[in-house]
């Protein structure tokens, strides 16, 4: 189990990672773009993976992680039940999100 206090501790400790109030809920970002979205209320973490990176996470436990509804999930916005999830599986989830949000602003900032 995740708190939603763990959460917010590890999306902050990644490296010019900050938080910010996104609507009813709080985002996490990096380099100005999104890379997570956390619903304490609900005890609901949103991570943004590609498709790809989407299907690989939800294949571990389609119970505890799976696609939002509707368009933000066929785009590979993913849920995570934090109270069922475990801390490792979700470190390494935020890893995957936080260094492609990285890696595109590099990429993008090159040209």
């Amino acid at each position: 189990m995740v708190t939603t206090a763990t959460f917010r501790q590890m999306a902050i400790s990644l490296p010019s990672a900050i938080e910010l109030p996104h609507f009813d809920r709080a985002s996490f970002r990096v380099n100005k773009r999104i890379f997570a979205t956390m619903q304490e209320k609900t005890n609901i973490a949103v991570l943004l993976f590609s498709p790809l990176q989407q299907s690989v996470f939800c294949a571990f436990d389609k119970a505890i992680i799976y696609p939002v509804p509707g368009g933000w999930g066929k785009k590979g916005a993913t849920i995570f039940e934090l109270k069922k999830i475990k801390k490792s599986m979700l470190k390494d989830a935020l890893n995957v999100v936080y260094e492609e949000i990285v890696s595109k602003t590099k990429k993008k900032n090159s040209k």
